[in-house]
């Protein structure tokens, strides 16, 4: 049975994990807003998909880097859902270009959406004068991003994720301030962190990287994008209330 309808805000949703996010949601009950910053047509597929489960969906196209363009996305998608109950900050951009070749132009889009953005999407989601959450808790999920293997069929070589590492573990720390100011309001934060996921369209079989990355898993297997979504959807039932203030790790047991 779906619990009473809520909406959900997921950046970076049109595919692979954001998908998923979304797909997950809608089996809770909600509707979702879907954000993307350039792909429409993905988000537009996604968004067929949760109407066709049942829950309403509007595409909310935004570059989250922009801190004007956040603050829009909120007030479109409070039109028609009435509040925001579930931020999923998902979005993550990854420049091919090294440390030492990153112009400042780069720089600062890397900072916006990586770091800046999770500021942005919180103070526009919380409660305040302007946006009240009409609902008995709010739920603000970011996810941090680990290194993709190539898709070359040998070799181990891992993307450009140098700059995930500079900026994304950020997120960590505004999870912690939000997880104790907002906690007594019935309003929990946590941090997915990731181990690593394929790409959905990825043959594994053939690819050598992914065979070796497997093999040093303790479950003997890689993830998939709904082991990600499973915990997103725990977090934002009533189940996952107590859940606060945490980082989470999905990763199948591998440490360090």
């Amino acid at each position: 049975m779906k619990e009473e309808m809520r909406s959900a805000l997921i950046t970076g949703a049109g595919g692979n994990i954001g998908r998923a996010c979304a797909i997950e949601l809608t089996t809770h009950g909600f509707n979702i807003v879907i954000n993307g910053s350039s792909d429409r047509k993905a988000c537009e597929r996604v968004a067929k998909e949760v109407r066709s489960a049942g829950s309403n969906a509007i595409v909310a196209m935004a570059d989250i880097g922009d801190k004007s363009a956040v603050a829009g996305r909120i007030d479109a998608a409070l039109e028609p859902f009435g509040s925001i109950d579930v931020l999923v900050n998902n979005a993550v951009i990854r420049p091919s270009t090294s440390f030492l070749e990153m112009s400042d132009d780069d720089l600062a889009a890397v900072t916006n959406v990586n770091s800046y953005a999770a500021v942005w999407l919180a103070r526009a989601f919380l409660p305040n004068d302007l946006h009240p959450l009409n609902c008995t808790h709010g739920t603000v999920i970011f996810v941090l991003p680990a290194e993709i293997p190539s898709k070359a069929p040998s070799g181990v070589a891992m993307s450009p994720c140098r700059h995930v590492a500079m900026s994304k573990p950020a997120n960590w720390g505004v999870i912690k301030t939000l997880s104790r100011e907002f906690g007594p309001q019935g309003i929990t934060a946590n941090l997915i962190s990731l181990g690593t996921f394929p790409d959905q369209d990825m043959d594994i079989s053939k690819s050598v990287a992914m065979q070796v990355i497997r093999k040093k898993v303790p479950v003997t297997r890689l993830g998939n994008h709904e082991d990600i979504s499973a915990m997103v959807g725990l977090l934002c039932s009533e189940r996952g209330e107590f859940i606060n203030g945490q980082l989470l790790q999905i990763n199948g047991g591998v440490v360090g």
